[in-house]
């Protein structure tokens, strides 16, 4: 992934923190970056925290098109994406050049694993996104599909066409679509692992340990930026 070289680290000193979780839907990271939002903001750190498909401007559209299983690959990338460029320009960037700690929960490799699975080539992927800055360290919460996929299904009726990609006609059954679907995705992202140096957090953790892992990363990210202040 080639991300915006518009601030190399070295230029980067006034800059605020951009840390980012990634991972498969229950692997636990939602937790983990709340409690992290609440540790920081209890440190007396400006924060900000935002969240995949959250844009105003373009969920009430997104969420049309899902109803009525009208979204393709390609235009399901491309509202991600706007929702994406909206929160970028509205919220991360203005923030990040403010001083902001800027906590994502997913960022572009939530992108990048998901289009990817659905069919879109990497590279145009990759390019639509190429904007997006560098973020100090992505935590990937690595979990065992089964146990993941339980967690999510374990009491719920019904999975939703696009969460269980049924859209990819994998299987009839939605709970074992969602499985491969949920297992190709991980695939994707552990073929990020090297590339995108993650930091990979053992998600079978106890959520304390988790948590104490992370906040032992992110001081030293802080301590290094207060060295070059």
């Amino acid at each position: 992934m080639h991300f915006s070289n518009r601030y190399k680290i070295n230029d980067r000193k006034d800059f605020g923190s951009l840390i980012v979780v990634e991972g498969i839907d229950g692997s636990g990271k939602s937790t983990q970056i709340h409690l992290l939002e609440k540790w920081l903001r209890s440190k007396g750190y400006n924060v900000f925290l935002t969240e995949w498909n959250s844009s105003a401007s373009v969920k009430e559209i997104t969420s049309k098109g899902k109803k009525k299983a009208l979204l393709t690959p390609t235009t399901f990338s491309l509202l991600h994406a706007t929702d994406f460029a909206d929160r970028y320009e509205r919220n991360v960037y203005p923030l990040l050049r403010g001083g902001y700690i800027v906590l994502a929960d997913r960022y572009v490799y939530t992108a990048l694993a998901r289009d990817i699975v659905r069919g879109c080539d990497r590279k145009w992927v990759e390019n639509i996104y190429n904007y997006a800055i560098q973020p100090d360290i992505v935590f990937y919460f690595r979990i065992p599909i089964e146990i993941a996929v339980d967690r999510i299904i374990s009491g719920r009726p019904k999975l939703k066409h696009y969460e269980a990609g049924m859209d990819l006609n994998i299987s009839k059954d939605p709970f074992e679509s969602y499985r491969i679907f949920q297992g190709r995705i991980v695939d994707e992202y552990e073929s990020m692992v090297d590339s995108e140096k993650f930091t990979v957090i053992d998600a079978t953790m106890d959520i304390e340990k988790q948590q104490n892992i992370t906040r032992k990363h992110i001081l030293k990210i802080l301590n290094n930026k207060k060295k070059l202040e």
